[in-house]
Parts: C-alpha cells; structure tokens; sequence
C-alpha cells in the first residue's frame, strides 16, 4: 500500500475512510520532469482564453530506477526500442488536466526517463509550457488542423465533444513517426496510479486495439433506432460480439492500423453520419470507432479504466469506484475535478486527483 502512504498526508480523515473502503483496498503501490525546485513557475502568454492567469509548479524529479534498461545512444531518440509511447492531448480547458495526467505517469513508474510522451495540439505556445513544468521530459509535439476534420464532425449531446481535437487521436499513425510501432494513448481528465509499463507490455494478440471492454452495458444505445433499422449500417455488427470500450484509455499497434487503413475506414462511417437522411449515432468521436472496432478488441483488465468519476451530464453528480483493484481513475463525464475543486464543490474521489495538480502557486 506504498501508495496510499505517500498521498495520507494530502486527505482528511475522511478521505482516508474512503481510500481504505474494499473497493480499493486492491491498490497497487502507488484506475507527464523534474527540478526539486517547486517554486518555479511558468507564466503563460496573454490569449483570448486568459492563458496569463494561469502558473504550474515545476515538478520534482523523477529518475530510473537502477534497474532500468538503459538507451545505447546518450540522448535517445523517438526511435529506441527501450521507451514506453504515451500519446495526449493538450488544450487550454484540459490543459490542467493534462499536465496531471503527466505528473501521475511518471510519479509512479518505476522507469519515468524511459516514457516518451506524445502531445497533440491545435494551438502553439504550449511546448514552452510543458518545458517549463517538466524540463527533463522526452517529449515532442505534434500539430494537429482542426481543418483536416472540422467538416466531418457531426453536433453531439455535449459541446466539448465536438471539438476537432477529440478526433486527432483517429490520426496518431499519421502524426507519429513510422518508427513507433505501439502508443498508449490517454486522454487529459485521468491519473495514472501503477505504473505504466505494465499497461504498455499488454499483449494485443492478433487485435489492433486493446481497451478495457463493458460488455454489460447496453450497446445499442450508442447508435440510433434509425442505424439499427436499416440492415445497410447494423451489418456491420454481423458475426461479431461488440461491447462498449472507452476510447480515452487504449493501446495501440500503431504497426497494424497503419497496415489496415483504419484512419479512412473511422473518416468514412463520420462521412456517413454526415450524409444519411437520417442520423446513426449521436455521441461524437466514440460511435466511429466502435463501427470499426467492437468487437475485434483485446480485452484489457478494468483496473486500467475506473471511468464515469466526471458523474452524469447532470450538474453536481458524483460516482462511486466500481468494485475490484485500480491502476487509472478516469473523470470521464461532464464533471472535471479541477473544476470542482476550485469551487469547493468537490466530488469524495477528486481528492484523489488533487496530489498530481501542479496548478498555481506554492503556500
């Protein structure tokens, strides 16, 4: 229970109850670096979304555990074989969000200079920032056009889901260099609480894609009485067992995708929806991806996606943990912690978000 030791002195009494209750008392020791000096700050330029007013603490310093497998070249490139791909997003709203998820990954891993983080934007200065927060990190950022697929985004039933960089996650085999061959990629309102190479050596099998499966939950749901009527679009479900997978936490074989050509098999199920008399599915990036992969998934514990934490889309709804140990909590819905906490509104679980946020000012 090494880390529930190190996070006791960040939660009250009443925290601890509820780190301690069964459904976590499966937590592995400890479901984006590094200067000791943790009042430096980095002072984002004037924008139209205010960026000045924001300021992130330089994190602590993370190394290699000894035995680590080390890179034959002094400075490593994107191309050695020996790190660990993890592929995010970055943006003013999730920004927050982001640079947690960053620090969380590498608090816990037990080789942190072997991660090699990926960052996706559709905005520039934002490099400098993550330079700032983490001066040792091995990154690189990749510029995603909103053009490349504004026009095949179709309205949803929440607004931050039709934002174009939801979709850049469809073209990581495009942005990323031919030699990566695997990426973990994780989206921005998560904590990584085990450390990540254990979700990185996942065996995919035969699969593209891994993902932890529900196959509890209702699946027609995500897709319209219209989709379901008309054989032309079901089909594509025929000889095959789909379930819900959540796409904010996957592996991929970058190698296989490339091969397949799933980037145009996902553009050409949105270009339906934009083209049917009638809609086939109303969330926004996830249906896409279900019509090309439920079904064909390897399966991923759930540990690795304790998801639904944001609540309903319903203002001020909490979650529970699903029962069972964890590795990632996931604040997927319309509620962020970041948000709740700033308006001392807060969820029980957003404490346990709350050690990895390195916005603001030292007291």
């Amino acid at each position: 229970m090494l880390w529930l030791m190190r996070l006791s002195g960040f939660f009250s009494a009443a925290m601890v109850m509820i780190v301690l209750s069964p459904s976590l008392q499966s937590f592995h020791p400890a479901e984006a670096i590094r200067s000791s000096q943790v009042d430096s700050y980095l002072r984002l330029p004037t924008s139209t979304h205010s960026l000045d007013k924001f300021s992130f603490r330089r994190a602590p310093a993370f190394r290699n555990a000894a035995e680590c497998r080390t890179s034959e070249s002094e400075k490593p490139s994107v191309c050695d074989p020996s790190l660990v791909h993890v592929a995010i997003t970055l943006d003013v709203e999730y920004l927050r969000g982001s640079i947690a998820a960053v620090h969380s990954i590498l608090q816990h891993s037990k080789c942190p200079e072997s991660v090699f983080f990926h960052f996706l934007v559709s905005e520039t200065g934002l490099e400098t920032l993550v330079r700032s927060t983490f001066p040792q990190l091995k990154f690189k950022v990749y510029y995603f056009d909103p053009e490349r697929v504004r026009s095949l985004i179709s309205s949803s039933v929440r607004q931050a889901l039709e934002q174009p960089l939801n979709y850049a996650r469809n073209y990581l085999a495009d942005l990323l260099e031919p030699c990566v061959n695997r990426v973990i990629y994780l989206d921005s309102d998560l904590v990584v609480v085990d450390d990540i190479s254990k979700l990185w050596s996942t065996s995919l099998g035969k699969k593209t894609i891994g993902a932890p499966e529900y196959c509890h939950a209702n699946f027609t749901k995500y897709f319209t009485e219209y989709f379901w009527t008309d054989s032309r679009f079901s089909g594509v479900f025929s000889g095959r067992s789909p379930c819900y997978f959540n796409t904010g936490v996957m592996v991929i074989d970058l190698a296989k995708w490339r091969r397949f050509g799933y980037t145009r098999r996902i553009e050409r199920w949105m270009e339906t929806q934009k083209t049917s008399v009638s809609r086939i599915y109303e969330l926004g990036s996830l249906p896409p991806f279900l019509l090309v992969f439920a079904g064909h998934v390897a399966p991923i514990e759930h540990r690795w996606n304790q998801h639904g934490l944001g609540g309903d889309n319903v203002r001020g709804s909490c979650r529970d943990l699903h029962p069972g140990p964890v590795s990632l909590l996931h604040w997927s819905g319309s509620g962020k912690p970041w948000l709740r906490l700033d308006s001392k509104k807060p969820c029980p679980l957003d404490s346990l978000w709350a050690p990895f946020d390195l916005y603001g000012h030292s007291t």
